[in-house]
This record gives structure tokens, C-alpha cells and sequence, in this order.
């Protein structure tokens, strides 16, 4: 038991610091950039995220492996979890509309666009090559929505004190933001040799 729970525990670290998304794979740069410019934007996409990682890694293992293994149909894969994320995303759409209404404002665009963000598409895929049992699948959705809470808040921050330094006229802006997440990014490589998965 504390052998499967320790696994999962490397997967989650793993999947959180080890192989972040934003910095290491870099995926989700999109919403990544766009919302990282306040921080309470930043904690109510992280939220948002992370819930949405979690529950299409979970439909989405029980749709690969209880629909499309035995119907033998595995190379639509793609095709399926979009339509997953996408059902998944106009659900928490609607309950962020009526539960938050000032956060979903907030957020405006990048609500719709976590239905076709490359991380929210590649928590499932990844589970689906990778063979990850159920609570593998949802252990990797969990870490991976932890380690972009973790980018996003950590950009805010930092994208929070820029605004009352002196940045040169040219690097006011994005160009500062893709600064600050290419030293980020070297940071996270020290993590490379944590875990041995």
C-alpha cells in the first residue's frame, strides 16, 4: 500500500515540478501570458484548471478504456477528449457564470480558451500513452494543474513587482514576461534529477 501510494506521490511531484508543463514542456504559454498579469486572475484560472485537468483526466480514462478500447476505435482519441474538454469546459462555464460571476468576467477570453489548450488535451493523452490506471490518471491530472497553479502564481507575483520597477521602454511588457519565464524555466531544470520514473 505505502509502495502505490509513494508512486503516486513521485507522480504528482513529477508531474508538478519535474515535467511543468509551462516550463519544461512548454505548453499553455497562451493562457499562461494572458492571465498571469493579476493575481487574483491568476489563483481563479489555477482553480479553474486544476478542476477541469482533474475531471477530463477522469471522463477521459473512463471513455478510453470503457468505450474505445473495446469498440477498438483508440485512434480517435484525439477527436474524443476534444469533444471531453470541450463538454467539460462549457459545464464549468456555466457554474462559474452563476457561482462567480465577477471572476468569470475577469477571466472574459481565457475561459474560453481552456477548451482548446494544449494542456487540458494533453493530461489525457499523455494518460492514455503512458497506460496510467484511474487514480494514475487522476494523480497525473492533479499534479499537472498543481505545477501550472504553481507557474501562474509564481508569474503573477513577479509580473505584480515589475509593475512599479523602471523596465526599459522595450521590455515593458511581454518581452519582460518571456524574460522572467526563461529564468523560471531554468530554475525548474534544477528539479530534472529529483525523481527517476
Amino acid at each position: 500500500m505505502s509502495s502505490e501510494f509513494t508512486k503516486l506521490f513521485e507522480l504528482i511531484i513529477s508531474a508538478s515540478l519535474i515535467n511543468n508543463f509551462v516550463f519544461t514542456r512548454f505548453l499553455g504559454l497562451c493562457i499562461f501570458f494572458g492571465v498571469s498579469k493579476k493575481m487574483e486572475t491568476a489563483v481563479g484560472m489555477s482553480i479553474t484548471f486544476t478542476a477541469v485537468m482533474m475531471i477530463s483526466a477522469s471522463v477521459s480514462w473512463l471513455v478510453f478504456n470503457y468505450v474505445m478500447v473495446p469498440l477498438d476505435i483508440t485512434f480517435l482519441k484525439i477527436i474524443v477528449f476534444i469533444g471531453v474538454v470541450a463538454g467539460l469546459v462549457q459545464a464549468s462555464d456555466t457554474i462559474m457564470r452563476k457561482v462567480a460571476p465577477g471572476l468569470y468576467y475577469k477571466l472574459g477570453i481565457y475561459l474560453a480558451l481552456i477548451s482548446t489548450n494544449c494542456i487540458i488535451l494533453a493530461v489525457p493523452l499523455i494518460n492514455a500513452g503512458e497506460h496510467y490506471s484511474f487514480i494514475q490518471s487522476l494523480a497525473f491530472g492533479l499534479g499537472s494543474g498543481l505545477g501550472f497553479a504553481l507557474a501562474l502564481i509564481i508569474m503573477a507575483s513577479i509580473r505584480e513587482k515589475i509593475e512599479l520597477a523602471d523596465v526599459p521602454a522595450p521590455f515593458k511588457g511581454l518581452p519582460m514576461a518571456f524574460v522572467i519565464t526563461g529564468l523560471i524555466a531554468l530554475a525548474f531544470t534544477g528539479f530534472s534529477g529529483l525523481i527517476t520514473l
